[in-house]
C-alpha cells in the first residue's frame, strides 16, 4: 500500500472523532474492520497509537509505508496524513493523545513493540468512558500507558515511500509481489525510464538504492508474516529468499534477532 501519487504532500481531510476533542490526556478508540476494509488518506489533530488485537494493518504516510502485524503498534504524530488498509479482519484498539501527553512517543511515525502490560492497559482504557475520572481508575491507567509508550522499543519496519510516479508504479508492483526476481533493468521498460535514472531517483527519494530498498521491503513483509505465526521457511520463500541462511543473516542484521525469535 502506498500514498496516492496525486495526494502526497497535499493537505489531508481532518477525520473528526470524539476522541480528538475530549478534555483528557488520552482517549481510547475501538473498532473492528472487515477483511480488506480501510480508511482513506486523512489526519487527526491528536497523536495516535494504532494497535490491533487481531489482523495486520498496512499504514502509509506520505513519506513511508509501515506493516503493523499483531503484537505491534504504530505511533502516528498529530496532523500526519496517513491511510490505513487491513488484512485478515482487524480489531483496532487505538489511543488518541493530547499534545501534552504525546511527548511520550517518538517524533515521527514509528512501529513500536507492545508489551504484555501495554496490551492490557490499552484494553482496559477501551473499557473506560470517554471522559474518565482523572483521580480514579482512568487516571491511573493513563499514567501507566504513557510510561509504557515511552519505554516501548522502536522497530525498523519503515519502508521509505518514493514520490516519482515511475518509482511509485514499481514500488506498488513489488508490494503486491515482494518475491519478484525482476532486476532493475527489467523494470526500466515498464517504468519508462533507464535503469540509471531509476537508481538515481531511488537514492534521491528514499536514501537507498533499489537493491537495498527492495531488501527493506522484503524484510518488513517477512517480519509481518513471522509475527502472524508463519514459519521462517515460508516467510522467506514468500518474500523471495531461496536460501534460509541468507534470509536469516539479513533478518538478524536488520532486526537484531533471528526469524525464529521474531515468530515467538
Amino acid at each position: 500500500m502506498s500514498p496516492n501519487r496525486h495526494s502526497a504532500g497535499q493537505p489531508a481531510p481532518r477525520r473528526d472523532l470524539p476522541q480528538d476533542g475530549v478534555d483528557r490526556p488520552l482517549a481510547a478508540f475501538a473498532r473492528d474492520y472487515a477483511e480488506g476494509e480501510g480508511v482513506p488518506r486523512h489526519a487527526h489533530d491528536r497523536a495516535q497509537l494504532l494497535w490491533a488485537t487481531r489482523g495486520t494493518m498496512r499504514i502509509a504516510t506520505d513519506a513511508a509505508g509501515f506493516v503493523v502485524p499483531p503484537g505491534h503498534a504504530l505511533w502516528m504524530p498529530a496532523r500526519e496524513p496517513h491511510r490505513v488498509a487491513t488484512e485478515g479482519g482487524v480489531a483496532m484498539r487505538a489511543l488518541f493523545l493530547r499534545e501534552d501527553a504525546a511527548v511520550a512517543g517518538p517524533e515521527e511515525a514509528t512501529v513500536l513493540a507492545v508489551s504484555s502490560l501495554l496490551r492490557e492497559l490499552i484494553l482496559a482504557a477501551c473499557a473506560e468512558p470517554l471522559e474518565w475520572d482523572p483521580a480514579g481508575r482512568g487516571g491511573h491507567l493513563a499514567a501507566l500507558i504513557l510510561d509504557e509508550i515511552a519505554r516501548a522499543p522502536a522497530l525498523p519496519f519503515r519502508v521509505p515511500e518514493p514520490r516519482d510516479p515511475r518509482l511509485k508504479r514499481l514500488a506498488e508492483a513489488l508490494r503486491r509481489d515482494p518475491a519478484s526476481p525482476r532486476r532493475l533493468e527489467e523494470w526500466a521498460g515498464e517504468a519508462g525510464a533507464s535503469p540509471r535514472t531509476l537508481e538515481r531517483l531511488f537514492v534521491a527519494e528514499t536514501g537507498m538504492g533499489f537493491a537495498r530498498w527492495r531488501q527493506t521491503l522484503r524484510l518488513a513483509e517477512a517480519a509481518s508474516r513471522l509475527a502472524s505465526g508463519e514459519s521462517p521457511a515460508r516467510a522467506a520463500a514468500a518474500v523471495g529468499y531461496a536460501s534460509a541462511p541468507a534470509f536469516g543473516a539479513a533478518f538478524r542484521a536488520a532486526f537484531g534477532i533471528t526469524p525464529g525469535a521474531a515468530r515467538r
